[in-house]
């Protein structure tokens, strides 16, 4: 049975007021209602696992960005340089005494086999002055001795903090010849050769990367002296 035009038009405007105006009991249930939204939306995100950072792009666009990243961490390994845990600390005095220590020589000629302030210091004299002082048992005296001396820690080149010995093969891959102090933010000391004076230089210097064998870490609570 088919409802004449005007009942069907008011049993529309009928539906759309209730849906607009609803009635006083349905009213007073929305509150309640949106309450038990909430609740199950919270419990919802609670068994929801942790969200991991994705990097979106092709894997052109992702190899891009991790050559860019290696390239910072190359030039500034100080932003994720280690540093002193806490059973450590009170080994900052002693890795600031032996760079005080180390740049009370800046200026001073490089002399081949000096290790004293009157006479001037090699590479290796330079560390064996500064950092003996500091330490329970000497270091060798040459360069590629310091690089295979057992009581230091080999460091990786993300992991360098101020104090850890650079060593650098400047005529051999296979022998450790000349040696450094880091300072941190790229720099270290050297006495560098023979015309030269001691100075600060900069390790991402490509001259250095070149020839750079890897750091080590002598100032460790194992082999500083104990203050008697």
């Amino acid at each position: 049975m088919c409802l004449a035009k005007p009942l069907r038009v008011g049993l529309l405007v009928t539906a759309l007021v209730t849906a607009l105006f609803p009635s006083d009991a349905a009213a007073k249930s929305t509150p309640r209602q949106r309450m038990h939204n909430r609740l199950l939306l919270a419990k919802a995100k609670a068994k929801r696992p942790p969200s991991t950072l994705v990097i979106r792009g092709n894997s052109a666009a992702k190899a891009a960005l991790r050559t860019q990243n290696r390239a910072l961490l190359q030039r500034h390994p100080e932003w994720f340089a280690m540093p002193l845990l806490a059973g450590d600390l009170h080994l900052q005095p002693v890795i600031e005494k032996a760079i005080r220590r180390l740049q009370a020589q800046l200026g001073k000629p490089y002399v081949w086999g000096g290790e004293t302030p009157e006479e001037g210091f090699d590479c290796s004299g330079l560390i064996f002055y500064a950092f003996n002082p500091l330490l329970a048992a000497k270091l060798p005296r040459t360069a590629n001795e310091m690089y295979h001396y057992r009581q230091a820690l080999d460091v990786a080149d993300n992991d360098l903090r101020r104090g850890d010995l650079l060593f650098f093969g400047i005529h051999s891959h296979d022998k450790a010849d000349h040696v450094g102090v880091y300072l941190g933010n790229n720099r270290f000391i050297e006495s560098p050769r023979t015309g030269e004076q001691i100075r600060i230089s900069d390790l991402s210097d490509a001259f250095w990367q070149a020839r750079f064998l890897g750091g080590k870490r002598i100032l460790l609570n194992s082999t500083v002296r104990i203050p008697g």
